[in-house]
């Protein structure tokens, strides 16, 4: 591997969107739609991605999907603001890294740095901080870290076996692939044509010290099951005061 990072300050405007596979665990949401069209706090978790891109200069999105295509062409072709969107459908499943380099094909600036995001998260933080962390520490790849919480609730337990109280759900201090990343161009020929970019690519540009991490002071929210659904459907409604 010997592509070189860009040097370049320029406003990042393109990124992708995975938004494949059938997502068997968020049944029965997605029976019939795709994950990236499950609805949390009323409105399409991938409309939250567009508006949040969209406000931080994202110009153009590419989303690469296979399973209900057709849902999510018909919802994206309604939409009346944001980004131009260009979706790219598989013919047969990439897994998630082969279906990032297929989106990749679509971006406009070929020799531009882009955002890619998982189709099943939902985040805000401020992508220009994170641009500009990634040129700080000349990587070719930046992952955006959210700090871990767990589903268990922890006992607290003083010197004397005594229990103390009980947390529900606590945040740990570790940290997690966030599914929100910041590219290179030269990733992209890196990157599986189908496969896993996590067993990989990253592994691969770990070893080489070419990979840099963000870690996330703000919201974030991973939606893979029923619960995740609710629960994020909650946060998000508390955070807009109750709508």
């Amino acid at each position: 591997m010997t592509a070189a990072p860009s040097s370049s300050a320029s406003p990042v405007t393109q990124a992708l969107i995975l938004a494949g596979g059938q997502a068997t665990r968020l049944r029965p949401y997605t029976d019939t739609r795709p994950k990236a069209m499950v609805e949390v706090a009323g409105r399409p978790i991938i409309d939250y991605q567009l508006e949040w891109l969209a406000g931080h200069g994202v110009e153009q999105v590419v989303v690469s999907c296979g399973y209900k295509a057709e849902v999510l062409r018909e919802h994206l072709a309604a939409r009346g603001d944001g980004p131009e969107v260009t979706l790219l459908v598989e013919d047969e499943p990439l897994g998630r890294g082969g279906a990032l380099r297929y989106a990749a094909t679509g971006l406009r600036d070929q020799d531009a740095a882009y955002f890619a995001l998982n189709g099943d998260v939902l985040t805000w933080f401020p992508l220009d901080e994170l641009a500009a962390h990634h040129r700080a520490k000349d990587g070719l790849a930046t992952l955006a870290l959210a700090q871990f919480r767990t589903t268990w609730g922890i006992v607290d337990v003083d010197d004397q076996d005594r229990i103390e109280g009980f947390t529900q759900s606590p945040l740990l201090p570790v940290w997690i692939n966030a599914g929100v990343y910041l590219f290179e161009p030269g990733i992209t020929p890196l990157l599986p044509e189908k496969g896993d970019h996590e067993s990989s690519t990253f592994p691969e540009l770990a070893a080489e010290g070419r990979l840099t991490a963000y870690r996330i002071d703000g919201f974030w929210r991973g939606v893979d099951t029923a619960k995740d659904v609710k629960e994020a459907g909650e946060e998000i409604t508390a955070m807009r005061g109750g709508e």
